[in-house]
């Protein structure tokens, strides 16, 4: 079920935005639509308005792309050697000098050595662990801000719930609508996972389902490669006998219906519905989002250029739909947080997955999107954030989360690691925040990770305070954090 929004501001200090939160259409099937006033009439009162906001980088995102490099990446093998470290700590890999000097990557990133001069890189995100040393509490607390009540001491969790935090991006198109008869918010190319915990962190949980993101998870096992060559997007299509002329007399029955319902115009006069039955049918009858994802409309030098790999194919389709309007894009790394082969999970086997799977998909990818944005004159509008929830230990072979390692792999490590985020005001050519001698935990600048959160907010003119309500109707923040306005120029 595809759900297309309209302004919303129920239960949010923007009471200019008008509309509750079940203010929505819902596209579903092959194509066709239904409308439906649900809880429209159900008004209340604002809550107090948010602390005035503003400052470096307020505001100059109009769309974000998380590049989530699930399973956690080894922080000491990419972007933060410590060639000086002890054996037992430093990479295998060699340390390589970048665009800026002094600032070296190891070998695995020889082309976003080149291009470090785009981005920021973040070398002291971290946070003490407490119920979060696995991938699920970990990816909950980067994708809504928040940890859940029901947090074991190895951190697995239940499935997804509606009582959910919902992911920042529902929160995102909520606030901030698109503004493009477009879907406002896509995750691809697969879900978020642990084991058989499945999309927790990846809804929009007590906002509804009217918020959630249009997941695209092509058929296919995460070895291949060719996935997205299968994309299927019938959500977005058409049945055959229903024209786009058939919608429109649809709409038009629709007015002379409305027409004769004086009290509930009367009611609505305020919230112009006519322009959410409109946005549906814009979006069904101009086919703008099929186009986006047809992937073979882009010519086979920039394919390559990317990647022809899951994670490569999945970042130029990102483009494609930021391109296209699309307000949210997350691209989940196309494995199981704790699998082999390709993931990020290394807790064995390190420098032979690096070197030869992970390392070059990530290396080729992110570059390309990073240096396409640029070239198209999209970063200036587009904020990107590649993190994983955690980095590595710089101890090899040692246990820090019950899990067992050999001896060239590392474990799960909280407390320190790196991240990068380029665009929307971000500076560029920066490093901010500093490790310790061996990458074990920041020496200055420390960043948590609902930081990042707090500044994707802010970077859309959001606040990080402005007050939700979950299903119990308390008051929640959405996140419990300040923007690091010192990484904006």
């Amino acid at each position: 079920m595809l759900s297309i929004l309209g302004p919303c501001g129920k239960d949010v200090c923007d009471t200019q935005l008008g509309m509750t939160r079940r203010h929505l259409l819902r596209v579903g099937g092959a194509g066709m639509f239904g409308m439906s006033l649900g809880s429209m009439l159900q008004l209340r009162a604002a809550a107090a308005e948010t602390a005035a906001a503003g400052g470096p980088g307020w505001g100059k995102a109009k769309s974000v792309v998380l590049i989530y490099l699930q399973g956690g990446p080894s922080h000491l093998d990419l972007w933060d050697p410590k060639p000086d470290a002890p054996d037992s700590v430093k990479s295998i890999f060699q340390p390589i000098a970048t665009k800026l000097p002094g600032v070296n990557f190891t070998e695995i990133l020889p082309r976003l050595a080149q291009i470090n001069d785009k981005f920021t890189m973040i070398r002291s995100l971290g946070y003490t662990p407490n119920g979060l040393f696995n991938h699920t509490a970990a990816i909950y607390q980067m994708m809504t801000g928040y940890t859940t009540d029901k947090v074991s001491a190895s951190g697995q969790l239940e499935p997804p719930s509606p009582k959910d935090f919902p992911n920042f991006g529902s929160n995102i198109i909520r606030l901030k609508p698109p503004t493009e008869p477009m879907l406002p918010f896509v995750m691809l190319p697969r879900p978020l996972q642990e084991s058989n915990v499945v999309g927790k962190g990846g809804t929009a949980g007590f906002l509804g389902k009217a918020y959630d993101p249009y997941t695209l998870y092509p058929d296919g096992d995460d070895m291949d490669m060719a996935k997205m060559d299968k994309i299927k997007v019938d959500d977005l299509q058409l049945r055959p006998e229903v024209f786009s002329v058939r919608l429109e007399r649809r709409a038009r029955l629709r007015d002379t219906i409305n027409a004769g319902m004086k009290s509930i115009d009367t009611a609505v006069k305020d919230y112009n519905l006519n322009a959410y039955y409109d946005q549906a049918m814009r979006l069904i009858v101009s086919g703008r989002a099929r186009e986006a994802f047809d992937l073979k409309a882009e010519n086979a030098e920039t394919r390559s250029r990317y990647g022809r790999t899951t994670f490569g194919q999945s970042l130029l389709l990102a483009r494609r739909l930021i391109e296209a309007g699309t307000r949210v894009v997350e691209v989940v790394w196309p494995k199981v947080a704790n699998s082999d082969n390709h993931s990020w999970d290394h807790h064995a086997g390190l420098p032979d997955r690096m070197k030869k799977q992970s390392g070059p998909m990530l290396d080729t990818g992110l570059s390309a999107f990073i240096s396409d944005l640029d070239e198209r004159g999209l970063l200036a509008e587009t904020l990107v954030l590649a993190v994983g929830e955690f980095g590595r230990s710089p101890q090899r072979g040692v246990s820090t989360s019950g899990n067992s390692n050999t001896s060239d792999g590392r474990d799960h490590w909280p407390y320190c690691y790196t991240g990068i985020m380029a665009g929307a005001g971000i500076g560029r050519g920066k490093v901010y925040g500093q490790s310790d001698k061996t990458a074990s935990s920041p020496l200055e600048n420390p960043v948590h990770p609902i930081e990042l959160l707090a500044s994707i907010y802010h970077a859309f003119g959001i606040h990080p305070e402005t007050i939700v309500y979950n299903h119990l109707n308390q008051p929640r923040e959405l996140v419990k954090a300040q923007a690091v306005t010192s990484l904006f120029a």
